[in-house]
């Protein structure tokens, strides 16, 4: 079974991006590459730069992880990524 992770991308302007993968370094390449893979928000808004990267589990936890995120404010994101231990308590119910 494949282990899926999360991470968070930030563009050149500063904004995140939030997504899921199985494999978080081929994921980063093809957003990188602006190419046919790479996610249509990140386009354009280079220089890309992995900021934060965790292992999920299976498919259906790292969506509920990446949703959780994406919920978060953004001082809570810059949080997570400045203390990514305190997942938890930073997302809260969201893993449950």
């Amino acid at each position: 079974m494949a282990r899926w992770h999360v991470y968070m991308i930030r563009c050149g302007k500063g904004t995140l991006y939030t997504g899921i993968t199985t494999d978080v370094e081929r994921r980063f390449a093809e957003h990188q590459s602006s190419g046919p893979r790479a996610a249509r928000y990140l386009k354009g808004r280079g220089p890309l730069r992995l900021v934060f990267s965790v292992e999920a589990g299976d498919r259906a936890a790292a969506l509920r992880l990446e949703r959780g995120i994406k919920r978060l404010s953004k001082a809570r994101k810059e949080l997570l990524i400045r203390h990514p231990e305190s997942l938890r308590k930073i997302i809260g119910t969201a893993l449950a």
